[in-house]
């Protein structure tokens, strides 16, 4: 898939490797004739070792996840796939997407096994990263204006298999459920934890999801973990005002 790699513009270093999970849907979904390549299907996909995520690893990898959330409810909005398009329009340019998008229509048509997937993401891609992928997809599932339980489930599923824990999938399902304690969810603690529990878990969360932790996956991903750094900085002085703190 030499040429094809070429083509993504921002790189593959694992998300395509012969017979891996990633690399055989896509495979399937593009065709078996693209670039006088075929993706064996046959092959564990055994990974030999980590590599450096890069854009396109990323982008490939949220490919099928976001596939696979819009398929959770049965039916595929065009809300879903307009934000799918607009994302990576931004990440890759109109004439990549043009393409991205003639492949999402093949993986929607293929069955998609999540644990295999994640798999391959997990012991690839660092936790940062990960943690960034999952808010996309609550940006997907909530395109239309509403999370189906369905979509939540998947996504759900999705964070435990890339090993994602329970807190931080609260924390970031907080950013698109705003309630009377969202922004204690956000920063992963109780309304009953003290002043100083808060600022303590402000710096923690401030450090997990800091922009830097997602260099070199893209413009688009770095400006939405910044959006993300915002939301835990708005938690944090909502929550100060609340108390009157310092």
């Amino acid at each position: 898939m030499a040429k094809f790699a070429k083509w993504i513009g921002g790189g593959l270093a694992w998300a395509l490797t012969g017979g891996s999970p990633i690399g055989a849907i896509i495979g399937f979904a593009i065709g078996s004739a693209i670039d006088n390549a075929r993706v064996d299907t046959n092959n564990s996909g055994k990974q030999t070792g980590r590599h450096q995520t890069q854009a396109g690893d990323f982008g490939v990898s949220l490919l099928i996840l976001s596939a696979a959330v819009m398929k959770a409810d049965g039916k595929i909005l065009k809300s879903e796939l307009t934000y799918v398009k607009e994302f990576f329009n931004k990440q890759f340019g109109f004439a990549k997407t043009t393409e991205f998008m003639r492949i999402l229509k093949g993986v929607l048509e293929q069955d998609i096994n999540l644990k295999d997937i994640c798999g391959q993401i997990r012991f690839n891609m660092q936790h940062p990263m990960r943690l960034q992928m999952l808010h996309f997809l609550f940006g997907i599932a909530k395109a239309d204006g509403n999370v189906d339980e369905s979509e939540v489930r998947v996504i759900q599923q999705i964070a435990a298999y890339l090993g994602i824990r329970e807190s931080d999938f609260e924390s970031i399902k907080a950013m698109f459920y705003e309630s009377a304690d969202s922004a204690y969810k956000i920063l992963e603690i109780t309304e009953g934890d003290t002043d100083y529990e808060v600022k303590k878990a402000y710096r923690k969360m401030a450090n997990k999801f800091h922009p830097d932790k997602v260099s070199g996956a893209g413009a688009e991903v770095e400006n939405a973990a910044k959006e993300k750094f915002q939301m835990v900085q708005e938690a944090y002085e909502t929550i100060k005002k609340k108390r009157g703190m310092n």
